[in-house]
């Protein structure tokens, strides 16, 4: 991973295929490129995120996870390499039972809604859930390790409860709760 880009436009990927970190060509429909391509979105979607007004533990936290997705992407670039560490994965389960613990405890379905910071961590969310499908695809047909599986399934978890934080935040004045689904159940129960 020595090499850095200093040519971005190389037009080496023209007949359909991409190069991975070892030098290897496969093709842009390879599921190595489909898991590293969705790990990349979701690391830009964080970057959107972060644009937003946030509390400062969980910027500090998700400036964190940006670096440890680009490390996972790096992994994921260079077959049977080691980039991301058990350790990772016990970070986000830690930041995870931090910002958990100052929630109330959910009774209904909440929608991805409320403010626009919260509205974000829920699609990356999403996106996480997407990245963890297309590794869990890769390691089927491929060895790969335990972590970028492991990391991509805590941090899913982990929007979902910062979006929940996020909501409670009032940063933007429009804070306060989460927005509950309106089911059937609920709907005859206030009858």
């Amino acid at each position: 991973m020595s090499n850095r880009l200093t040519q971005i436009a190389t037009r080496t990927g023209d007949d359909g295929s991409t190069g991975l970190g070892d030098g290897t060509r496969v093709p842009k429909s390879h599921l190595r490129v489909a898991a590293m391509g969705d790990v990349d979105e979701l690391n830009s979607g964080l970057g959107v995120l972060l644009a937003e007004p946030l509390p400062a533990a969980v910027r500090e936290l998700l400036v964190v996870v940006q670096h440890e997705l680009f490390n996972l992407g790096g992994e994921l670039s260079i077959p049977g390499f080691e980039l991301l560490k058990a350790d990772a994965v016990l970070r986000l389960d830690q930041a995870l039972d931090q910002h958990n613990a100052q929630l109330p405890r959910l009774k209904e379905f909440i929608l991805p809604a409320g403010t626009r910071s919260a509205a974000l961590a829920h699609v990356s969310r999403t996106v996480a859930r997407r990245a963890e499908r297309a590794v869990v695809a890769l390691g089927a047909s491929e060895k790969i390790n335990d972590a970028p599986r492991q990391y991509l399934n805590r941090l899913s978890d982990l929007l979902f409860v910062l979006a929940r934080v996020l909501n409670r935040a009032n940063l933007d004045g429009l804070g306060g709760d989460d927005v509950y689904w309106k089911s059937e159940k609920l709907l005859r129960a206030d009858e």
